[in-house]
């Protein structure tokens, strides 16, 4: 089981007023992060026709994106080490509500993936620096709590996102679409400047190549973090890919569902709330290694039930599927603070660089499957990933137990 009982009387404690305010904030930071980042996701059949690309063309608009984010990460978390960690994350707010908007007015496919890529870009600014200040500001026996209830934030985003342009796409062009999710980001940005709170035990750190290029080699060479940053690029590879195809499954024959219905179904990632706490509470009460491959199990589950035919049968398993995915995020998530031994952000940074990089590499090969062999191939592809990921997570789980 895992402990700690030395928390300082000046991090922030579970359930006080300041620790609603923070969570509430970076819940809104999370919230616009995914809602900019997967927006386009469920508008991907119209980006298809409208272009005249393919599914796996199509899918480039959000690998774009995470393969940016991704390498932002590796910039934005140890900037962060030296600047602050609320700055950042406004002004990087700021940066991708104005390339979303600039995306809304191009008319060219290569501008738009460069708008894209710009707003992948952006957004690296808030993903690590969140993490980083939730494992510098809250009382570590809490942080498994906290994080899932930014990892909560940010199925809300992703779903929001999903939700709003998959059902404003069958009233109004991408652009307006693109526009509006724009200025949503916008209020959120605001919002989060007004409520977050400075840190109080942030130190800085001075950029230097040679410190920060060890900062990595010492998180590379730890017993676990390696396996932990390998996971994330798996889980999130998983993920995206699922929901990047199934709107092209659901557009065709027998469903001939509208992308307005494509959109609702979005309101699978509501399970991410419940999940990234509950798995959360349950990493800090039980262990990180306890829990981890219970998650991905669920994952593996969820995404083997949609493989039936009807509707009602494919959208429970993607709750499930969505349900272990959150959960095992959560999990690995602050299992990393938790082994990091120092440059937090660095050690935040690279494990979503991994992440992001999954979901563009595995998330845009996703769409060879698709195009091959359409959702058995999909889900056959996702269930190699997912036992991988199994392997991982118990591998983790021996080790740890090993040392305990």
């Amino acid at each position: 089981m895992t402990t700690d009982t030395t928390t300082p009387s000046d991090y922030i404690e579970k359930n006080s007023p300041l620790f609603i305010k923070v969570a509430f904030a970076l819940f809104l930071g999370g919230f616009a992060t995914f809602a900019l980042l997967y927006c386009v996701q469920p508008m991907m059949p119209v980006f298809s026709k409208e272009f005249s690309v393919s599914a796996s063309e199509s899918s480039l608009l959000i690998s774009m994106s995470t393969f940016m984010l991704a390498f932002g990460l590796l910039l934005t978390g140890p900037i962060s080490d030296a600047m602050g960690r609320k700055s950042i994350m406004i002004i990087a707010l700021l940066l991708s509500s104005s390339f979303t908007l600039l995306s809304a007015i191009v008319h060219n496919w290569q501008l738009l993936l460069i708008c894209r890529a710009l707003v992948g870009i952006s957004l690296s600014g808030v993903a690590a620096v969140a993490m980083a200040y939730l494992n510098e500001e809250i009382a570590p026996r809490h942080l498994g709590v906290a994080m899932g209830l930014y990892i909560g934030g940010n199925a809300i985003g992703g779903m929001s996102g999903r939700l709003i342009s998959g059902v404003l796409i069958d009233f109004y062009s991408w652009h307006i679409v693109l526009g509006i999710m724009s200025f949503l980001a916008l209020i959120c940005a605001i919002s989060m400047w007004k409520l977050l709170p400075p840190s109080k035990h942030f130190e800085p750190m001075p950029i230097k190549f040679s410190k920060l290029l060890n900062g990595y080699l010492h998180h590379i060479v730890q017993p676990r973090l390696p396996w932990l940053f390998f996971q994330g690029f798996l889980l999130m590879g998983a993920f995206v890919t699922l929901f990047n195809y199934i709107a092209y499954r659901l557009i065709a024959p027998p469903y001939l569902l509208s992308q307005a219905w494509i959109g609702v179904l979005s309101i699978v990632y509501l399970s991410g709330i419940f999940s990234s706490t509950t798995f959360g509470s349950w990493a800090d009460r039980f262990g990180h290694a306890r829990v981890l491959w219970i998650a991905v199990v669920i994952m593996l589950s969820g995404a083997l039930i949609t493989l039936f035919t009807p509707i009602t049968i494919v959208f429970i398993g993607m709750v499930i599927f969505a349900l272990g995915f959150f959960g095992a995020h959560s999990v690995t998530s602050s299992w990393i603070g938790r082994c990091a031994t120092k440059a937090k952000g660095q050690a935040s940074s690279f494990y979503l660089f991994c992440y992001y990089i999954g979901s563009s590499i595995l998330g845009t090969a996703g769409g060879h499957f698709w195009q091959s062999q359409q959702w058995n191939g999909v889900i056959g592809y996702i269930a190699t990933i997912l036992i991988i990921s199994l392997l991982v997570a118990l591998y983790l789980k021996r080790q740890t137990l090993k040392q305990q």
